[in-house]
C-alpha cells in the first residue's frame, strides 16, 4: 500500500543537473543525445505546428518527469525550466524526493526512531537472507537512508557468495541514487546475467538514459521485448525515448503496440492523440480523448484538449461546454489560465476580437508568466495600433520564453514597421535562431539587409 515504484519516479532536481560531474560528449552527433535540442524534424510537425518546451522538444501528450526539459545552461535557467506544464522545478538533491509514507508502528515517536539504524551491527543482519531484506527495504525506502543501506546490501552479497541478483539490483539502486551510474550500470548487468527481470531492464536504462546514450537504451529496451515479448513498460520506454528524440511516426507505432496489449493505458492514448492533433487530424484526436472520457478520466486537461479537437474539426455546439467543462475542474491558476487562453484562440476563430482580449486578459490575471498569452495580446494590441504597449507585451513574452520564435519575430515585425531597424535586425534573428526554418524571419532578415547595404 505505501511501496512508490523506483522505476517511473524519476526527475532531475537543480543540484543534480547543475552539480553533475558525469563527463557526456559536448557535441554530440546528430540523433544520438537527449541534451541537446533536435534541430531537424524526424517526420513530426514543425515548431509553427506544435509548440516546444525550453529545451526544443516538441510538447508531449502526457506529462512525465523530464519530458518538459532538458539539461539547461545556466542556473537562472534552470530555475524557470518547468518540470510540468507550470511547476518550477524543486531546488533539492535527489534525495528529498523520494519521501515514502510510513505505516503507523513506523512513524517517529517522541520515545526514539522504530530502529535507530547507527546501533546496528548490519554485518551480522547481512548473513539472516530474509531478515536483511526487511532491514534493507525499511533502511531504503522508510528512512531514506542510502549510505547504511548501500553497506547492507554490499555485506549481504558478500554473504550470498556473489549470486543473489536481488541484492545486486538493490546495489544498482544505492549506487544509481548517489549518482555514480557507471557503478549501477555493472551492478544491473550483473544482476540480468543470474536473472532476466524486467525491473532490471528498466532500471538499466534509467542508467543509460541519465548518462545521455538514449541509442544504448533502445538497444537494451528491445533485447527486453526478446525475452519479455509484449511487455508494456519496456513498449512504452522505446516509445518515450522516440518521442523525446522527436521521431514521432515510430514513437507512435510503439504506443499502438502498447494499445494493442493494454487498451487502457492512459498514456498512450494521449500520445497518440496528441499526435493526430498536431498532425491536423482533430476528428481522429478526438476519438482518442473521448476513449479517455469513457474509461472514467474526469479533468481539466481532458475536457480543455477537448475542447480544442472539438473547435478545429468545426463541432461548434461542444467546444464551448468542453471550455465550461474544464474551468469549472481547474485545480489550480495556472490551468485556469490556460483554458482561458484556448479560449481566446477560438474567440480569434470565430472573429470575435473583443472577446479574445478579455480571454487573454483572464490568462494573465491567472498567471502572470504566460508568455504565449502575452503574445497573442501583443498582436491584438497591434491591431488597435497601440505599438508601445504591444513593444512592451512582446519584450515580456520573449524574455520569459526566449524558446519561443513568435515574439521574437513579432518585436522584429513591428521594429522594422516603426522604422527601428537594428532592433528589427537582431530580434530577427534570435527568431530565426529559435526556429531556423521559419520562411517570414529569413525574408526579413534578407530585406534588413538589402537595407544595411543600400545604408
Amino acid at each position: 500500500m505505501v511501496y512508490v515504484d523506483e522505476v517511473d519516479v524519476d526527475q532531475e532536481g537543480i543540484a543534480e543537473m547543475m552539480l553533475d560531474e558525469n563527463a557526456i560528449a559536448q557535441v554530440a552527433r546528430p540523433g544520438t543525445s537527449l541534451k541537446l535540442p533536435v534541430t531537424g524534424h524526424v517526420g513530426g510537425p514543425s515548431p509553427a505546428v506544435r509548440p516546444v518546451t525550453q529545451s526544443g522538444r516538441p510538447v508531449t501528450g502526457f506529462v512525465r518527469p523530464s519530458t518538459q526539459s532538458s539539461r539547461p545552461g545556466t542556473m537562472e535557467q534552470a530555475i524557470r525550466t518547468p518540470r510540468t506544464s507550470h511547476t518550477a522545478r524543486p531546488v533539492t538533491s535527489a534525495s528529498g524526493r523520494y519521501v515514502r509514507l510510513g505505516t503507523a508502528s513506523m512513524l517517529t515517536n517522541p520515545e526514539g526512531p522504530f530502529i535507530n539504524i547507527s546501533r546496528l551491527n548490519l554485518a551480522k543482519y547481512a548473513q539472516k537472507p530474509n531478515l536483511a531484506k526487511a532491514l534493507f527495504e525499511y533502511i531504503f525506502h522508510h528512512e531514506n537512508d542510502v549510505k547504511n543501506a548501500l553497506d547492507l546490501a554490499a555485506l549481504a552479497t558478500e554473504h550470498s557468495q556473489f549470486k543473489d541478483w536481488w541484492w545486486k539490483v538493490q546495489l544498482g539502486k544505492c549506487y544509481y541514487r548517489l549518482g555514480l551510474y557507471r557503478e549501477a550500470e555493472k551492478q544491473f548487468k550483473s544482476a540480468l546475467k543470474h536473472q532476466d527481470m524486467i525491473d532490471i531492464f528498466l532500471f538499466l536504462a534509467k542508467v543509460y538514459i541519465r548518462l545521455d546514450q538514449p541509442i544504448t537504451a533502445l538497444q537494451l529496451f528491445k533485447q527486453g521485448l526478446d525475452r519479455f515479448p509484449g511487455e508494456v513498460s519496456l513498449l512504452c520506454g522505446i516509445a518515450r525515448i522516440y518521442e523525446e528524440m522527436n521521431d514521432f511516426p515510430s514513437a507512435s507505432e510503439y504506443y499502438k503496440d502498447v494499445l494493442k496489449q493494454d487498451n487502457t493505458n492512459v498514456e498512450a492514448i494521449a500520445c497518440i492523440g496528441s499526435n493526430y492533433f498536431y498532425s491536423d487530424q482533430p476528428e481522429t484526436a478526438l476519438r482518442f480523448y473521448r476513449r479517455l472520457l469513457q474509461m472514467g478520466v474526469y479533468n481539466c486537461q481532458l475536457y480543455n484538449n477537448l475542447g480544442l479537437c472539438c473547435f478545429y474539426a468545426q463541432q461548434y455546439d461542444l467546444t464551448l461546454s468542453s471550455f465550461e467543462r474544464a474551468l469549472s475542474l481547474s485545480e489550480n491558476e495556472e490551468e485556469t489560465a490556460d483554458v482561458w487562453y484556448n479560449l481566446g484562440h477560438v474567440a480569434v476563430g470565430i472573429g470575435d476580437l473583443n472577446l479574445a482580449y478579455q480571454c487573454f486578459k483572464l490568462a494573465l490575471a491567472n498567471n502572470n508568466d504566460h508568455a504565449e498569452a502575452y503574445n497573442n495580446l501583443a498582436v491584438l494590441e497591434m491591431r488597435k495600433n497601440h505599438v508601445e504597449q504591444a513593444r512592451a507585451l512582446l519584450q515580456t513574452a520573449s524574455s520569459l520564453a526566449p524558446h519561443m520564435y513568435e515574439p521574437h519575430f513579432n518585436f522584429a515585425a513591428l521594429s522594422d514597421q516603426v522604422g527601428d531597424l537594428q532592433s528589427s535586425y537582431v530580434a530577427a534573428q534570435k527568431a530565426q535562431a529559435a526556429f531556423p526554418e521559419h520562411v517570414n524571419s529569413k525574408q526579413l532578415i534578407q530585406q534588413l539587409k538589402l537595407h544595411f547595404a543600400a545604408l
